[in-house]
């Protein structure tokens, strides 16, 4: 895949820290010596915001780098400047979902665990309006019309000549619940169906009789960078979404997928709980 501004950033992010780390220096050392302040390299670090290409270049001087990784690095800081489709609409993207767009237009895959509606890369327009319509109450119809044609613009990822492998462990709960009534929810599962023929989608239903299970906490992603230090869990909470990158995070929630994928029924039987569920309706 092409590597794109954000993943860009973020690598540099990582290589900053890994470098200063490595040289045995604090955020306040590191900066001292090229002249910013702990605060900003500490961004700088941490992948927020604009990086100014001069101070990565002094930076790699005084970490002792190569030419070679200098310059692959000052390339990365000139080339990290996020220009996001979103960022051309005429009504502006919602805080909440300004972040999900940045990673998710650079992945290389997505693993989701669904326990309440179907992912949203994998929805009807029809669905995902109503979807919006029960949990946005406050919301006027434009504002609804202008989240779901943005849900619907993600989804031309999957069309992309490389696109990402979404893989999504889905609850039966979720196939039974007759979001937006039961046409919707009979075109949705008949959706559901074409999109996990695809060779770049896997769909998996998690059945009420596997029982307990290692997903109690709800819905999550795992969004799957070019590099596993790049990767990030996204865990639905009320009002928005919790993004969460330390090792130990991303390694519990990973951990959690496998075991949801073991639980899960296989592709076959999946494909027949869905179509069953389609004709009960």
């Amino acid at each position: 895949m092409t590597v794109g501004p954000t993943t860009r950033r973020r690598q540099l992010g990582a290589d900053l820290r890994r470098l200063r780390e490595r040289k045995g220096l604090t955020l306040e050392e590191a900066g001292a010596l090229v002249g910013i302040s702990k605060a900003t390299l500490s961004r700088y670090e941490r992948k927020e915001g604009a990086v100014k290409w001069p101070a990565v270049d002094a930076l790699c001087r005084e970490y002792g780098t190569t030419d070679d990784e200098r310059a692959s690095l000052v390339e990365l800081a000139k080339g990290a400047r996020i220009q996001g489709w979103w960022r051309s609409l005429a009504d502006p993207v919602p805080e909440s979902m300004n972040l999900m767009l940045t990673l998710e237009d650079e992945v290389v895959g997505e693993d989701h665990y669904a326990c309440m509606y179907v992912p949203g890369l994998l929805q009807t327009r029809a669905y995902a309006e109503a979807v919006h319509r029960a949990s946005e109450i406050r919301c006027t119809d434009k504002e609804i019309q202008h989240m779901v044609d943005i849900r619907m613009k993600r989804q031309e990822l999957l069309e992309r000549p490389e696109p990402p492998h979404i893989w999504a462990v889905i609850d039966e709960a979720v196939i039974r619940r007759a979001v937006g009534g039961r046409d919707t929810m009979r075109a949705q599962l008949r959706h559901l169906l074409e999109q996990a023929s695809r060779p770049h989608v896997t769909v998996q239903i998690l059945p009420f009789e596997a029982g307990a299970h290692a997903a109690a906490v709800g819905s999550f992603v795992v969004l799957r960078g070019p590099a596993p230090e790049l990767d990030v869990v996204y865990v639905d909470i009320i009002g928005g979404g919790l993004f969460m990158e330390k090792p130990a995070e991303l390694a519990r929630y990973k951990l959690a997928f496998e075991y949801l994928r073991a639980q899960a029924l296989g592709i076959e039987r999946s494909a027949a709980l869905l179509n069953r569920a389609g004709e009960e309706l």
